[in-house]
């Protein structure tokens, strides 16, 4: 697996970022996603990755920097012909370690409280994630789990 910045252009990350937001709609209600676009992804702060297998897309992530000490996941997906495969594992690992090459004390994420979120959920718990309050902007939300891995220890 090939993971790489992405500049969010090309029409493989486009639509593997609508099925995204699409399956954020089916699970969740409008005011419980926290999902970006692919505007959103673009701003200032967000590193974005694409992750490949040859020329097929497979997965993606991104890490947005909260402040200079404190980074949030954000749109980890992976392609549905490639769940259950090591991509997820194979980005957040990634995605870990550049946390701590930018000298991060912590990372934390939001997802989905409800039975479709519980992959992603596990996933995180063997990371080392722990479950904690909202952090940043976000509020309590009978939808939404927050999670948080302390890079220091």
């Amino acid at each position: 697996m090939n993971i790489k910045v992405d500049d969010l252009t090309g029409p493989e990350i486009a639509e593997l970022l609508n099925v995204h937001l699409q399956g954020m709609k089916l699970h969740s209600p409008p005011e419980s996603i926290h999902a970006l676009d692919l505007e959103a992804l673009r701003q200032p702060g967000i590193t974005f990755w694409s992750a490949w297998v040859d020329d097929t897309l497979v997965g993606c992530g991104a890490l947005k920097e909260l402040d200079r000490h404190h980074g949030e996941i954000k749109s980890m997906r992976t392609s549905d012909a490639f769940l259950r495969k090591g991509v997820a594992r194979g980005l957040l690992s990634y995605i870990l370690k550049e946390a701590e090459r930018r000298d991060y004390r912590k990372v934390s994420l939001e997802t989905g409280s409800m039975a479709a979120f519980e992959p992603a959920r596990r996933l995180y718990s063997q990371f080392g994630f722990e479950y904690c309050g909202p952090f940043s902007n976000y509020k309590e939300d009978p939808n939404s789990v927050f999670m948080t891995k302390d890079l220091r220890s």
